[in-house]
């Protein structure tokens, strides 16, 4: 009786070590003010000026990363008009919108990866965004860490962006 038990035993363990599975979906998450914020739709496209648009969207709330091309590297935020991250909140009566910009905000948008053939862009970013509206004293920045892209789909457009 011992054996069979010894037997099943064995036959458990090692049907149980098998990789854990890994999903390799496009996604697009980050924190925001530190909680936790997944968009349900993402895209990106690449303007008529080369600049690259990453957009993530959940209900009324997007997230906007824009950057001067699509080539794998750092991209400070906050130093140009050029590279910049924001944020808006379109839902009636809330309506909110920061950004980032020359002399406004900070933080980084990290490219890892742009894949041509596949038409995917996926990084890194954080960075943190000063409110638009100056009368809003109370929510005056919101901050985003450990933000992730990845495999986001890429479109090419014809619409010229700053």
């Amino acid at each position: 009786m011992k054996k069979y038990f010894y037997f099943l035993s064995f036959l458990v363990l090692l049907t149980s070590c098998t990789d854990d599975v890994k999903f390799n979906n496009p996604a697009f998450q980050t924190l925001k003010d530190n909680v936790f914020w997944r968009a349900q739709n993402h895209e990106a496209y690449i303007s008529g000026n080369g600049n690259v648009i990453i957009e993530g969207y959940l209900g009324y709330e997007k997230i906007t990363l824009t950057i001067a091309s699509p080539a794998v590297g750092t991209y400070v935020l906050g130093a140009d008009d050029i590279s910049k991250g924001s944020y808006t909140n379109d839902l009636p009566g809330q309506e909110t919108e920061f950004s980032t910009g020359e002399g406004k905000g900070n933080g980084q948008i990290i490219i890892t990866e742009y894949n041509a053939e596949n038409k995917t862009i996926s990084g890194t970013f954080k960075f943190t965004a000063i409110n638009l509206n100056e009368d809003d004293t109370k929510n005056s920045k919101v901050s985003f860490t450990e933000g992730v892209f990845y495999k986001v789909p890429v479109t090419q457009t014809d619409i010229f962006e700053n």
